[in-house]
């Protein structure tokens, strides 16, 4: 059985998504937060779960934001790494004591316990996210139900920068659209999209586990290989990879990827799109909003609607023609 590396960080709640989001930069995957934060009543509205007073802690304002590396990592040099990145933090965020704890843990406890946490819920008046090992109460005539297993790709929807990419999505595809997901994770995006009345997807990403979880809730959203299919493959690094791709062949190509691939994929993505083709994009952090937007302009793209939730940004564009 595969072991890892788990890295336990105390902070504050304030300092989570900033901490996520440098984890991440640093090509950290596996990341936990545990927090008291309660759900606010709208959040529990849109849930399919009740939480009772005695299973909720106090919010005393901490954290913890748990990250999980291989085995073989240099742990000295993780830690020197993780404790820069507090430290230049610190600057703009309460990090707490930033205190940085090592464990061990099997490939089966990170990986599947956080299942018990993840219930149906929806993302709006409409659409329906489902955990494949849960049933769905209460559902309405006309909603959109997708069944998910994210297994170890990012994907579940209920991240703030899915929705916004759902958001733009639902406002933006028609009969017929065709649409390209650069960093599909476990497929979300795509299979909403299909569900949505998107003609053909496919999806892209750099990680075979990614690909092999789209596959899967393909499969289970009984959306056919001629509806979607996803290719593992890196389009900044590998020109033949993109030629594979085809020009101008969509609609929409959405990308909830980091800003700093955003940036650099500013310059080769009008080559997939249609002439009247729009440029989706989420998982920007609010401090690197002006970054991507200045990337988008100096590649000749128009913005058309900047959206917010919480921290997070998405822009869509379309190029100039």
């Amino acid at each position: 059985m595969k072991k890892w590396n788990k890295f336990t960080i105390d902070t504050t709640t304030e300092a989570v998504d900033a901490i996520s989001y440098q984890l991440s930069e640093m090509g950290i995957d596996g990341i936990e937060v545990i927090d008291h934060v309660p759900l606010s009543e709208e959040d529990q509205k849109t849930m399919y779960v009740d939480l009772l007073p005695d299973e909720i802690a106090p919010d005393d304002g901490t954290a913890k934001v748990v990250c999980y590396v291989d085995e073989g990592a240099d742990v000295e040099s993780m830690i020197s790494k993780i404790s820069v990145m507090l430290q230049d933090l610190s600057q703009f965020f309460d990090v707490g004591t930033a205190a940085i704890s090592l464990g061990e843990t099997k490939d089966e406890d990170w990986v599947n316990n956080w299942k018990k946490y993840f219930k149906p819920f929806r993302l709006d008046d409409n659409i329906v996210i489902k955990p494949t090992w849960e049933v769905l109460e209460n559902q309405k005539e006309d909603d959109i139900v997708v069944e998910i297993d994210p297994g170890t790709a990012f994907g579940t929807g209920s991240h703030e920068t899915t929705k916004l990419c759902i958001h733009q999505l639902k406002k933006y595809i028609k009969e017929d659209t065709t649409l390209l997901d650069l960093g599909c994770g476990s497929g979300i995006l795509s299979i909403i999209g299909l569900k949505l009345g998107v003609k053909k997807a496919v999806g892209t990403d750099i990680d075979l586990n990614a690909i092999r979880a789209t596959e899967e809730n393909c499969e289970i959203n009984h959306v056919t290989k001629d509806q979607m299919t996803a290719y593992q493959g890196n389009l900044l690094t590998d020109d033949d990879f993109c030629h594979m791709l085809g020009t101008g062949c969509y609609d929409i190509v959405v990308a909830n990827i980091l800003a700093d691939v955003i940036i650099p994929l500013c310059s080769i993505v009008t080559s997939f799109l249609k002439e009247d083709g729009l440029f989706v994009t989420s998982g920007i952090i609010n401090t690197k909003e002006s970054d991507v937007v200045q990337a988008m302009e100096e590649n000749h793209f128009e913005i058309i609607e900047i959206n917010h939730m919480k921290d997070w940004v998405s822009i869509t564009a379309r190029p100039k023609r």
